[in-house]
């Protein structure tokens, strides 16, 4: 199913929420993005090959896949850029992901499709043009991956927000919006408790993400949270979260029963 998030007569962002067959709960819900601004496009977290050609053609329907500017990866997971290497054949466009993993790359892509076509986003982030407008990568690190990155669109004032905010949920309730952030937690906080690396992470992004003119968080799995009081909840959650790292302990670190028997 393609949403468009944010439509008017030059720019656009849509959402594709359906592309993974994930009825029988083996595939995890996956939300690939679109921007254009004056027929410029940059496609966020493209998916794997699962999604590669349902992607391809939902795209077509709105906005010629061959002349994307760039593929944007907020990190290095498979389900975020495993398809990298047919965008970059399908494609004139540069792929920008965080500079920890712009080396890993070439070995999910053919040779040769890679050079001069990567572009490392520094630690600090990027402003990224895209046609009269840009896109911001804005510094996400360990949240989860060491090299992580959200991407704000500030005409729609839309951040996408890769995995933080992700709740496991099916396809169709992939595009809702959440209405009762009480009612949504039990559905987030599993996932967030162990990918998330810890509160440090946590309590940083949410004093920077205080300093943006946000109004709506869209993560890559799951429904999204819009209007600045569901934000600044969603925020204020994210600031005070422990997870990852501040809930290990010695427990977690023991050699199986019988291993050394």
């Amino acid at each position: 199913m393609a949403i468009a998030l944010y439509e008017s007569s030059e720019h656009v962002c849509m959402v594709f929420t359906d592309l993974v067959d994930d009825g029988d709960g083996e595939v995890v819900q996956s939300n690939q993005f679109l921007v254009v601004n004056h027929g410029h496009g940059a496609l966020i977290d493209p998916g794997g090959p699962l999604t590669y050609g349902e992607l391809y053609m939902a795209i077509s329907r709105h906005f010629p896949p061959k002349r994307l500017d760039y593929v944007l990866a907020s990190h290095a997971d498979p389900d975020i850029v495993a398809s990298v290497g047919r965008w970059l054949t399908a494609s004139d466009s540069k792929v920008l992901i965080s500079q920890v993993w712009a080396r890993f790359l070439p070995h999910i892509c053919q040779a040769g499709k890679m050079a001069g076509r990567v572009v490392g986003i520094p630690d600090a982030g990027m402003v990224v043009p895209l046609g009269a407008s840009q896109l911001v990568a804005v510094p996400a690190h360990f949240l989860h991956s060491e090299g992580n990155f959200h991407f704000y669109d500030p005409i729609s004032k839309i951040l996408f927000s890769g995995d933080l905010g992700a709740a496991m949920t099916t396809s169709a309730e992939a595009g809702a919006v959440v209405e009762d952030f009480d009612a949504h937690l039990p559905r987030m906080l599993p996932f967030h408790r162990r990918y998330m690396s810890g509160n440090r992470a946590c309590r940083l992004w949410a004093e920077m993400a205080r300093t943006m003119d946000i109004e709506w968080i869209v993560p890559q799995h799951g429904p999204s949270f819009r209007g600045r009081a569901m934000v600044k909840r969603f925020i204020d959650w994210v600031g005070q979260l422990e997870c990852g790292l501040d809930l290990l302990d010695s427990s977690h670190y023991r050699v199986p029963a019988g291993a050394l028997a």
